[in-house]
């Protein structure tokens, strides 16, 4: 059973009782995904569809999926199309790389479809950084329609000198003089930023850290790197057309929002902006002591992070007695 398990044992097995396996998307991609069923005897709670965000893969996130599951629900997981095992859209492996973000949109709304109809409500959508960005957006687009969504440092803005009113005009550009398919940057997880920095922007605890790279070694299928122009360009449209107004204000879900104010990735601003316009929004937010990986972060955070997320849901989507 899943409660038997120690939390590092967690972070670097999957657990026995699960199942990953390859699913083709109606174009005939295959995404790979995961499911993890409650422990017997737990009181169900529902199900919970989590989606990792940019060059992540599932793996780093087992530990918040067995807590989950856990508790009651029924979790699963999938990697993006192009990300993790998903299969990569260029001959560069390494590129993280997308021609629209609306493919994304399409492949969130089939693989919606099919969970909702193999799993038990309520029915939660959870997404982290990027990930966070297409499940907002797919919501508001009507890909998906989740009784309640939790957003982990959504990407609804980057942490960039370019200002925000030219980022995709840049992007644009840079597509234009050379291959956009190209990598944008050279290593870690932003312009500028050196590899052996990568571990500041993402998280306090090292333990956590190495978890991904533990992986990397052991699946390295998974190993990707910097977004090319093209994924740089289409990122600016997409979280353009998040701040067209009425956007937002459409999203009559729940929405739990959960940022980390000195965020070195994605726009603390954007996103307090963003539970301002949704109607039923709710942002937790920490300071220093967190970095852009809460699901990931030290002890002491995470438990806050995880414990922000059990009390909305009981409040967003209640228990049912019996």
């Amino acid at each position: 059973m899943n409660a038997g398990l120690a939390s590092g044992d967690t972070r670097r097995s999957i657990p026995a009782s699960a199942r990953e396996w390859r699913w083709a998307l109606p174009d005939g991609h295959e995404i790979r995904r995961i499911a993890i069923d409650p422990p017997a005897g737990v009181r169900p709670r529902g199900s919970i569809l989590f989606m990792p965000g940019r060059a992540d893969f599932y793996e780093k996130y087992l530990e918040s999926l067995v807590e989950w599951a856990n508790a009651g629900w029924h979790v699963s997981a999938a990697d993006w199309r192009g990300q993790g095992a998903s299969g990569r859209m260029t001959a560069n492996p390494i590129v993280g790389h997308i021609a629209d973000f609306s493919i994304w949109i399409a492949d969130l709304a089939a693989l919606w479809a099919d969970w909702v109809r193999t799993t038990p409500g309520p029915h939660v959508l959870a997404g982290h950084s990027m990930g966070g960005h297409l499940v907002l957006r797919g919501v508001a687009e009507g890909a998906a329609s989740p009784d309640a969504v939790v957003l982990s440092a959504p990407m609804l803005g980057f942490v960039t000198a370019i200002p925000q009113f030219v980022q995709h005009v840049y992007g644009k550009l840079m597509c234009l003089i050379g291959n956009p398919e190209r990598m944008a940057w050279e290593s870690s997880e932003k312009p500028g930023s050196a590899s052996d920095e990568r571990m500041t922007l993402l998280t306090h605890d090292l333990e956590r850290y190495s978890d991904e790279l533990w992986w990397r070694a052991a699946r390295p299928e998974l190993e990707i790197g910097p977004a090319s122009w093209r994924w740089v360009e289409r990122a600016a449209a997409s979280i353009e057309s998040l701040r067209a107004p009425g956007v937002l204000e459409a999203v009559m879900a729940p929405v739990l929002l959960l940022a980390a104010r000195k965020d070195a990735l994605v726009s603390w601003p954007a996103i307090e902006q963003a539970a301002e316009r949704l109607p039923r929004g709710e942002l937790v937010a920490w300071g220093p002591e967190a970095r852009h990986e809460l699901l990931r972060e030290a002890d002491p955070v995470r438990r806050q992070v995880m414990a922000a997320i059990t009390s909305f849901l009981d409040r967003a989507v209640p228990a049912r007695a019996g």
